[in-house]
This record gives C-alpha cells, sequence and structure tokens, in this order.
C-alpha cells in the first residue's frame, strides 16, 4: 500500500481529458485540474493525488488501486464499475458524488462528509468509515459487510438492501434512516434482542 512515488505530474491542465486507457503507476499528482475528465478502463496504482479537481469527472470501468487522495475535490464526479481498493481519501469533497457498481473494499474514508453523495450496488466490505457523515445520503444495496462504522452517522440515509451486519446501533447514529424489513431484524438481533414469529 506504501508504493514509493517514482514520478511527479504538477499543476497538470487535463480539463476534459480522455483518460482511456492510460495506466499509472507510482505517480504523485499535484494540484492537477481533471475537471470533465472522462474514460473507460484508466488504470492508476499506488498513486497520490494532492488538491486534484475530479470535478464533473466520469471514469468507467477504472482502476484507483492503494491510492492515496489529500484534499481533492469530487464535486459532481461519476464513478462506475471501478475499482477504489484499498484507497485513502483524506479531506476530500465529496458532494453529489455518485458511486454505481464496483468495488470499494478497505477503502477509508474515515471521517468523510458524504452527506451528498450516492453509492449504488458497491462492494465496500471492511471499508473504514469511523466517524464519517453519511447523513442523508443513498447507501443502496451496498456490501458493508466488515465495514468499520464506530461513531458514523447514518441519520435518515436509504440503506434499503445493503448488508448491515456489521452495524451496531450504540455506537452510530441511525435516526430516521430508511431500511427494508429483512434489515430491521438484522439490526435487532445486533442489539441482542430475540426476533421470533
Amino acid at each position: 500500500m506504501s508504493t514509493p512515488i517514482e514520478t511527479t505530474i504538477r499543476a497538470a491542465d487535463w480539463d476534459s481529458r480522455d483518460l482511456s486507457g492510460e495506466v499509472h503507476e507510482a505517480v504523485e499528482f499535484v494540484d492537477v485540474d481533471m475537471t470533465e475528465a472522462t474514460g473507460t478502463g484508466a488504470a492508476f496504482t499506488g498513486c497520490a493525488f494532492r488538491g486534484v479537481r475530479f470535478n464533473a469527472s466520469v471514469h468507467i470501468d477504472a482502476a484507483f488501486v492503494n491510492c492515496t487522495f489529500v484534499r481533492c475535490n469530487f464535486f459532481d464526479a461519476t464513478f462506475t464499475g471501478c475499482k477504489v481498493v484499498g484507497a485513502t481519501f483524506d479531506a476530500c469533497a465529496h458532494d453529489l458524488l455518485k458511486v454505481s457498481g464496483g468495488d470499494w473494499s478497505f477503502a477509508d474514508l474515515r471521517g468523510a462528509d458524504l452527506r451528498r453523495a450516492a453509492f449504488e450496488n458497491v462492494r465496500m466490505r471492511e471499508a473504514d468509515l469511523t466517524g464519517a457523515d453519511c447523513g442523508g445520503a443513498r447507501f443502496a444495496r451496498v456490501d458493508l459487510s466488515g465495514a468499520l462504522l464506530h461513531g458514523a452517522r447514518f441519520a435518515g440515509t436509504d440503506l434499503r438492501g445493503s448488508d448491515l451486519t456489521a452495524f451496531d446501533p450504540r455506537t452510530m447514529e441511525l435516526r430516521g434512516a430508511v431500511i427494508d424489513p429483512l434489515q430491521s431484524i438484522v439490526l435487532a438481533t445486533a442489539l441482542g434482542l430475540d426476533v421470533r414469529d
């Protein structure tokens, strides 16, 4: 996960760039503008993104494996079927981020503000959402098994169809969250209740 950086790209203008098929490994991107960049199948491995603007960018079947994102802006960015395994997000802005499909397992989103983000059909096994604010967000059919969720806030969040086996209502905020009947049994069991017909 700590791949040594070999190349640095600084203050480049990649606005509207087609990233399709590009491969980058151990590259540091500093203050790069990727606004409205698009692409299918791009691969970034062990890369670091610092102050990068991903605003309104669209990524399809891309890979951002073991990458680090620091102070990046993902306003209105879309990730479809992407592999973001083991990525770390630090002080990033996620307003209107849309994630559909793909694998975000082991992603570190500790303390992230995800209130205006939407995740659907995403694998987020063992992701770290400790202290994250997901209030009012959409987490539909998301695999959150094994996720770290202590102190996370899901007040008013649409969680229907998601795996909530890692949820402990005693250590997180769930007031007003939208769940389905099966999930209510999972949460009741987590509280030590004996659910019977």
